[in-house]
């Protein structure tokens, strides 16, 4: 059974200060896996996590990990202005993006960051943007195919069949965009690449490894382009569901080694570093979110309702996703109430959890909706004017911060024009 890194005696001294829903962070949970990776690819010298903005944009949050020692992956012009403001420079950024304005490209080479192409056509397209090309540089490779090993037990894969994805090049391509880069003045070389999401396997990332690792010895022969970095880039999983065993992070690391020391080292690349972008690896256990009972329905189905929505946290909605759900003061209580779980939009998908079973709830209890540390707060919207809710991070000390409040109907009316 998950417990929540929380205790209710916490929540309702929170709940006295800042009103439900709001995100909550802990602070030594993210520190503890981030510490966990470094140590894990500590036998890489070269190695740096890029952990991914998308994935919980708070500054704050961003702050932390770089006392960690990692770096930033951004894929917009905002996550980078937002990474630059945070104090990362230079190599502690990864740009990778597709579909990418120039002026995006233009923001990347001026900080300094290192960027991933994504296709073919923009290697060009970057040279006439800048103006040159990086020394350093990268591109992302698509195998095609379908990538099954390691599969998700959510139900929906977002990419688990490369050949649908609209990122990466494809082999011949990257082999071309390595010679072109390579004529145009590129002289350090990186492979990156993503075929699964939220994999519950500890084979996924010394598979993929392998893959690329593989490809790397072949493109240096190909092409004579020295490669010196690999981004095995995120896939690495949470258990959302309670039965699911979690990724062992030291066991993945080891295997990824064993590879490295298997296909690169005989290849005279024993050199190459590598990178990582766990983002949901890093957060989305490390975060909740925190909502109240307020109302009960009961037609055909009993229901639940809460101040919190889909627009706080989508992924259910949207994917059908499994979020965990603890009832705080009841752990212990028989989980014998069928529920689905709701919120307020116009929306019947607006749904937490359907057919859930849990312990009888009452109103004004407190709800805490597991692993939303990672793709929660960051993809909320406005929809039906619901707004988006505050961020709290739980430090180390067992104080609580404020790290993002709370929108208001102002925010919501600002960018509206009135005459």
């Amino acid at each position: 059974m998950k417990q929540p890194f929380v205790t209710l005696e916490q929540l309702q001294g929170i709940v006295r200060e800042y009103p439900t829903p709001f995100h909550l962070y802990d602070e030594r949970g993210i520190r503890e896996t981030a510490r966990a990776l470094r140590r894990a690819f500590a036998w890489n010298p070269g190695f740096r996590e890029y952990f991914a903005v998308k994935a919980t944009p708070n500054p704050q949050i961003l702050k932390i990990l770089r006392e960690e020692g990692c770096g930033v992956d951004c894929s917009s012009l905002t996550e980078l202005m937002m990474s630059d403001r945070c104090g990362f420079a230079g190599e502690e950024i990864m740009f990778s993006s597709n579909d990418t304005p120039a002026e995006e490209f233009a923001l990347a080479h001026q900080l300094g960051a290192v960027i991933n192409l994504d296709d073919l056509t923009h290697v060009d397209f970057l040279r006439n943007t800048i103006g040159t090309i990086p020394k350093k540089i990268s591109c992302r490779y698509n195998p095609g195919g379908t990538f099954t090993l390691g599969e998700s037990k959510e139900g929906f894969q977002v990419m688990d069949k490369p050949s649908d994805a609209k990122y990466g090049m494809t082999r011949t391509q990257i082999a071309q965009a390595f010679a072109r880069l390579k004529e145009l003045g590129a002289e350090e070389f990186g492979i990156h690449a993503f075929l699964a999401s939220n994999t519950i396997s500890n084979d996924y990332y010394p598979a993929l490894a392998s893959i690329l690792f593989q490809m790397a010895v072949e493109l240096k022969e190909e092409t004579g382009c020295h490669i010196t970095f690999i981004n095995l880039s995120g896939g690495v999983g949470v258990p959302y569901r309670p039965d699911q065993p979690a990724n062992d992070i030291a066991v993945i690391g080891e295997g990824v080694r064993r590879a490295y020391e298997e296909i690169l080292v005989p290849a005279g690349m024993g050199d190459v570093s590598l990178c990582t972008e766990l983002g949901r690896f890093l957060l989305a256990p490390h975060g909740c979110l925190v909502t109240t009972a307020i109302h009960e329905k009961h037609i055909y189905k009993e229901y639940i309702g809460v101040d919190a929505c889909a627009a706080n946290l989508m992924r259910p909605a949207i994917y059908g996703a499994y979020h965990h759900i603890t009832v705080m003061g009841k752990e212990g209580a028989p989980c014998d109430h069928m529920y689905d779980v709701v919120g307020s939009l116009c929306e019947n998908c607006d749904k937490f959890a359907v057919d859930r079973m849990l312990p009888k709830i009452d109103m004004g209890d407190l709800l805490v909706i597991h692993d939303a540390g990672a793709h929660g707060h960051a993809m909320g919207y406005q929809y039906n004017g619901r707004l988006r809710s505050a961020e709290l991070l739980l430090q180390e000390d067992g104080s609580t911060r404020l790290i993002r409040r709370a929108e208001t109907p102002e925010d919501y009316f600002v960018t509206a024009i009135w005459d």
